[in-house]
């Protein structure tokens, strides 16, 4: 099951990923949540220790160069490198693990703008691809709202995108921009996540606001998620009215898959 999670920044998108991946992992399943937010928070909001010295791929250089065969990954741009480098062994290699879920930052390229095709990028896309249509472990992807690492290959393999939404204007036309990206690189398999109601009037809000949505469940605001933050801690640990919510959601999401 691979599952793409995005959505406006600050409406909880981190933090839902973060709890759905520990729920899928105390099911028993096997779980790598990749980190492919440039602001790459997922560490953080998982309970990592030392999640700050967790090094992105794309920052990897000298990886970069062995697999791209580039002679400099920095620049790479006029220079001859491989478009298909190997990249199967990388995520048991790059990711680390902390109960029961394994994670892996991927960065983003910082030079050459959004459409350069450079060692880093090239990378980036062959390690995503192979994530998705490859790889066999359950997958959660911690995307930003503007899906950069998806493309059209490699959209086919998602079975969820989960756009996580909170009661604001901002944030619903965010969900409906995403809808539109990714409707472009063929994912229709749309679903949303309520985040931060405060009760029945903001949870029929954003249901008026997202008729034709799929609505996978709601996480209501809770005190002790903003306490986890502070601490660095993952909610999944001592938010259980949260945990609760996110768990069935993870049962929906089992259902789904299994139903094809």
């Amino acid at each position: 099951m691979k599952i793409a999670v995005s959505g406006k920044g600050g409406v909880g998108k981190t933090t839902f990923a973060a709890m759905m991946a520990r729920a899928l992992a105390e099911r028993g399943l096997r779980v790598l949540a990749v980190d492919a937010d440039p602001d790459a928070n997922l560490g953080q909001a998982l309970g990592f220790p030392d999640y700050d010295k967790l090094v992105p791929v794309s920052d990897m250089k000298a990886l970069i160069e062995e697999r791209t065969e580039a002679k400099d990954a920095a620049s790479g741009i006029g220079s001859y490198f491989k478009l298909n480098p190997t990249v199967n062994d990388l995520p048991d290699k790059l990711s680390t693990e902390h109960k029961g879920v394994r994670l892996m930052v991927m960065g983003t390229v910082k030079k050459g703008g959004g459409g350069c095709i450079c060692p880093a990028s090239t990378m980036l896309k062959a390690l995503m691809t192979h994530l998705v249509l490859l790889h066999e472990d359950v997958l959660i992807l911690d995307m930003e709202a503007g899906l950069e690492h998806l493309g059209r290959g490699t959209s086919r393999g998602v079975d969820f995108l989960i756009v996580v939404v909170e009661p604001g204007r901002r944030s619903i036309d965010t969900a409906n921009h995403i809808r539109k990206l990714a409707s472009d690189i063929g994912l229709t398999k749309v679903l949303i996540v309520g985040s931060k109601t405060r009760g029945p009037e903001d949870r029929k809000f954003l249901r008026d606001s997202l008729q034709g949505f799929d609505f996978l469940g709601f996480i209501d605001y809770d005190p002790e998620i903003i306490a986890c933050d502070m601490k660095g801690e993952c909610p999944a640990d001592s938010a259980e009215k949260a945990k609760m919510e996110v768990t069935k959601m993870a049962q929906r999401l089992v259902d789904m898959a299994q139903k094809g």
